[in-house]
């Protein structure tokens, strides 16, 4: 069965090459790949080789082959003989020893399995196989001194690093996109327009200059230095005119070459300058020559101005490079989407779903049928992937790549890709580099890709009922339908953010609470359950104190902020525990509490049955897309007869929040 290739993965690496193995070691490594990839072939279930019957990824056979590749070398050199029947095992041992200095132990284990692999794979090989497995009894992780390591080891993005990057990013998507778009429309426009020939080019140029409005396209002097033809400060009249950029705007196609070559016949052409020149000098001349205006910004100095010093067709194809990486940062900061997942989001995928925006894609990682899910997903990320579709030119996916051809507007199906850590890197570099212009600047410190999924999952682990909300955004599989030991992971605190999370979260909780309030008094609902009748009590009494006092609405707000309502906002509920009356708290009934620890255990939250949960209809999507979940998983026909009764019980709990939020 054919596996299309991820998006997310260049052609290069599609493959399982054997260069560099030769003799027998080539037809052993042909016959290890065609078991990996057809693991329940006949020839393989009759020589007693019992594997899993999902084919191993292209990743696995590529390294497998690079494993077999360094094993064939590193025997040559020994001497030892082709014949793997004649192996000891210290051979084998050795092999994998002499690599410990210069390896980590997680970077062992493969050499482990591929010297395995050899012994097991042994009755379907030319020749045979390793008699033995040299470390019988024991798992690739203890060969190596490898310890199962639960913890989540990507690490945060630093706060300072965070936010001036997605700042960046969501300026660029907010504010210069539409000025990249218009500009990259009229490039466009011209290049369709032009002809392939040069024929009256003075005549053009008379035309041309004969309106007034007509400007003649500069380089902007960062050009000139970038291509070495000046030193800063050294900029001459003739050398700044975009003279290729000019040919299109008289109607020729750049090939053309119209006014850049002045050799033999084309001494016309040096006339036409001239008169080109000369409406420089009076000041006809301006940068760029795509867009009349740009968005203003604020700049390090202090001083007001554009934010880009005039867009040519080059520097659309550039700017819309640096447009697509912030569209990227800002889906992958603010979705917790993975890399593979971002990079298959194709044309049309922001849906509905359960009543809120979401964005649909496939999902790849540990799972062999590639489903399409959905991540719910803000405004701005909904504006980004609108922008990054805008600009692509695959037929079908959002995140392509530039090859393929010039600004002209069509469509490609390039199987040619990019590298999305290479891409983040470079979009900071730009940035920096930039910053003159636009006013933004990131500040040194490393990011990947598979960082900005764990620091948002970070950052959302501090809302009540995180567990199950990241369980279900971050997609990880669980039989509980609600979060596994990776999502704790994940949620793990980081010391460098605790002290800006703290003040964030409580500017958040009043600014959402006198939200509350005054929806509480215009006569909307703020949610059902007994806290939000505690807040509704507290609410009116806080009204009663201002009218007596004569206040108006600031008073009011005033005594809101001062009366410090315990609230802590989530994705499923919002609570009320209150530190000094924990009584009716679910969460902690039974419960061990551990030494030290203030307010509520968020992983035992209990939304639809605590005293202290307020649930709103902000809060129903979520609650319907476990519902489903429920839902399916109880469709399962091999669930044991305890953990379906389980699973009904929580359906039920789950559909009574339900009806109460919609009544």
């Amino acid at each position: 069965m054919a596996t299309r290739k991820p998006a997310n993965v260049a052609v290069s690496a599609w493959c399982a090459p054997f260069t560099g193995l030769e003799g027998v070691w080539n037809l052993r490594a042909r016959e290890v790949a065609m078991v990996l990839l057809n693991p329940r072939h006949p020839a393989v279930l009759a020589a007693g080789i019992n594997r899993k019957a999902r084919p191993a990824s292209v990743s696995t056979v590529f390294n497998a082959m690079f494993l077999l590749r360094h094993l064939a070398s590193w025997a040559a050199g020994r001497g030892l003989s082709a014949d793997l029947a004649e192996w000891q095992d210290d051979d084998v041992r050795a092999w994998v020893d002499h690599r410990r200095g210069e390896l980590s132990a997680s970077g062992l284990v493969g050499y482990v399995s591929a010297a395995r692999l050899l012994h097991q794979l042994g009755p379907v090989l030319t020749g045979g196989g390793l008699a033995r497995d040299p470390w019988r009894g024991q798992s690739a992780r203890q060969v190596v001194d490898l310890p199962v390591d639960k913890t989540v080891r990507t690490p945060n993005i630093d706060p300072q690093v965070w936010h001036a990057l997605v700042k960046a990013a969501w300026t660029y998507v907010h504010t210069f996109a539409p000025d990249i778009l218009k500009a990259r429309a009229r490039a466009i426009e011209l290049e369709q327009a032009a002809i392939a020939t040069a024929a009256g080019l003075e005549a053009r140029v008379d035309q041309y200059l004969a309106d007034p409005d007509n400007i003649i396209p500069l380089h902007p002097p960062r050009y000139l230095v970038y291509c070495n033809r000046h030193q800063p400060g050294e900029f001459g009249t003739e050398l700044e005119v975009n003279w290729s950029f000019l040919g299109v705007l008289l109607g020729i196609r750049r090939e053309q070459r119209a006014l850049t070559t002045l050799t033999g016949y084309r001494s016309h052409v040096g006339r036409a300058r001239a008169k080109i020149l000369q409406a420089v000098r009076e000041g006809r001349g301006r940068p760029g020559g795509l867009v009349d205006s740009y968005a203003t910004v604020t700049r390090p100095d202090g001083s007001i101005g554009p934010w880009h010093p005039g867009l040519s067709p080059r520097g659309v194809r550039e700017e819309c490079v640096t447009l697509r990486a912030a569209c990227y940062v800002m889906v992958a900061a603010l979705s917790m989407m993975r890399d593979s997942e971002i990079r298959e989001i194709t044309r049309g995928s922001v849906v509905e779903h359960y009543g809120a925006s979401a964005v649909a894609s496939m999902k790849r990682k540990h799972d062999p049928n590639q489903p399409r899910e959905h991540w719910w997903i803000i405004e701005p990320v909904a504006e980004a992937i609108a922008v990054a579709e805008a600009i692509s030119r695959h037929v079908d996916l959002v995140f392509s790549s530039d090859v393929g051809g010039g600004v002209n507007g069509e469509s490609v199906d390039t199987e040619a890709g990019f590298k999305s850590g290479q891409m983040v890197s470079r979009f900071i570099e730009r940035i920096n580099d930039r910053s003159e212009f636009t006013g933004l600047t990131i500040p040194e410190g490393h990011v990947a890709p598979h960082m900005f999924r764990k620091t948002m999952a970070m950052l959302t682990a501090t809302e009540p009922s995180a567990e199950i909300a990241l369980g279900l955004q971050l997609k990880h599989a669980a039989t509980r339908a609600l979060a596994n030991r990776s999502t704790q992971g994940y949620m793990a605190t980081d010391t460098t953010w605790a002290k800006l999370l703290d003040s964030a979260v409580d500017d958040i909780r009043f600014t959402r609470l006198r939200e509350f309030y005054d929806d509480y008094h215009s006569g909307k609902a703020i949610g059902f359950g007994p806290g939000a009748e505690r807040m509704m009590a507290a609410f009116d009494t806080i009204r009663r104190t201002a009218q007596a006092r004569q206040g108006d609405a600031r008073v009011e707000y005033d005594i809101l902020r001062k009366t410090r309502i315990s609230i802590r906002l989530g994705k499923l509920n919002h609570c009320m525990f209150d530190e000094n009356s924990p009584a009716g708290a679910k969460c902690l009934e039974e419960a061990i509490v551990p030494e030290g620890h203030r307010g509520p255990l968020v992983d035992r939250c209990q939304p639809g049955r605590c005293a202290n949960s307020v649930i709103g209809r902000e809060h129903l999507p979520i609650w319907k897309a476990e519902q489903h979940s429920l839902l399916t998983l109880l469709d399962q026909p091999k669930i044991a007869p305890c953990r379906r009764a389980a699973l009904q019980n929580q359906l039920e709990d789950v559909k009574a929040v339900i009806r109460k939020a919609e009544s």
